[in-house]
């Protein structure tokens, strides 16, 4: 796979939550965005922004302060930049019966403290950012 060449890898749910936590921090997105479990292991392509999160079992979320349930399945794929992943699979939000999958998340700049979620079915969500704090 040439999107993993040249890439820093972190094996194992210790190292990958690690990662995973400080490249949310790099690009300026909440730390609770990825609530993660059983984590195989976490890499990024920093040349391209290619980044791939791989665990054991698919994680169900709910966003209390949103009353929202996402779902993180086995891979997670996207390519981050400064407050945004764009191209982004392997994450669905539910609405109403339906579990569209989020293609894309962008933290508004300058900050207004929101953060938007778009699907490829053309749903567009915005919501506050502390709703993706860590322990949300």
């Amino acid at each position: 796979m040439a999107e993993k060449e040249g890439a820093i890898v972190k094996t194992g749910h210790e190292e990958g939550l690690k990662m995973a936590a400080s490249l949310l921090e790099e690009f300026e997105l909440p730390s609770g965005l990825l609530p993660l479990a059983d984590v195989v292991e976490v890499g990024f392509v920093r040349t391209t922004g290619y980044m791939w999160i791989q665990q054991k079992k698919k994680v169900e979320h709910s966003f209390k302060m949103i009353s929202k349930l996402v779902s993180y399945d086995t891979n997670i794929t996207g390519f981050v930049s400064n407050k945004t992943i764009k191209k982004l699979k392997g994450v669905k939000a539910k609405e109403l019966m339906l579990w569209p999958p989020v293609s894309e998340i962008t933290v508004a700049d300058p900050s207004t403290g929101k953060i938007q979620f778009k699907s490829l079915a053309g749903i567009t969500k915005t919501f506050p950012v502390e709703a993706f704090a860590a322990g949300q």
